[in-house]
């Protein structure tokens, strides 16, 4: 074999070589380039649920923020009186947020002179229960009896938008909740009346 021959021998070979290691190379960056478009997928998919969490956030923001601005107009007002609904003719019964007829013959004689008075005024409607049953039921409970409350006197002729509602649940008792009697006086709804 001449020195030409095995010279081209060595030329062929390293030629092969190298073309070779291009396509080793070339497979193992697409392979590469696969695995790190799995990962930016994967990690777009997390934005595209955080994006979602945040938008959530916002509008349970947004709706605080409008219940707090209320309430805080409400806070401005000057107290006028409270019509408070607790008269053993009108309590509540357990679990219950459904307004008794002597409740509404109340509420009605509120509108009445309400509309008396011919005043600007606002109203929050401060929702109440017992202490049984568990804490989170029993805010619930005061919200429905505000909110029975709220409807009942929209439905007389008061503007929704100058009557608020809260509940308090168990957290402000006017009696002892380890007696019939006391829970009965509990279970109540008080509306403020501001100017």
């Amino acid at each position: 074999m001449s020195l030409k021959t095995s010279a081209f021998m060595v030329g062929a070979i390293m030629i092969g070589a190298v073309s070779m290691s291009g396509c080793a190379t070339k497979g193992f960056v697409r392979e590469n380039i696969a695995a790190e478009d799995q990962k930016v997928t994967t990690v777009q998919g997390r934005v595209d649920q955080h994006d979602q969490q945040l938008a959530g956030l916002d509008r349970t923001s947004r709706e605080a923020l409008e219940r707090a601005t209320a309430a805080g107009k409400l806070a401005e007002g000057k107290f006028l009186y409270a019509v408070v609904l607790s008269d053993d003719s009108v309590k509540f019964p357990v679990d219950r947020a459904s307004l008794s007829p002597e409740a509404q013959a109340r509420l009605m004689d509120l509108v009445a002179k309400l509309k008396a008075e011919n005043r600007n005024v606002y109203l929050e409607v401060q929702g109440h229960t017992d202490a049984s049953g568990p804490p989170a039921v029993n805010e619930k409970l005061g919200e429905e009896r505000a909110e029975a409350v709220r409807l009942f006197m929209n439905k007389q002729g008061v503007a929704l938008n100058r009557i608020s509602t809260i509940s308090y649940g168990e957290t402000a008792p006017v009696a002892p909740n380890n007696t019939r009697t006391g829970r009965a006086q509990n279970r109540r709804v008080m509306v403020m009346v501001l100017a």
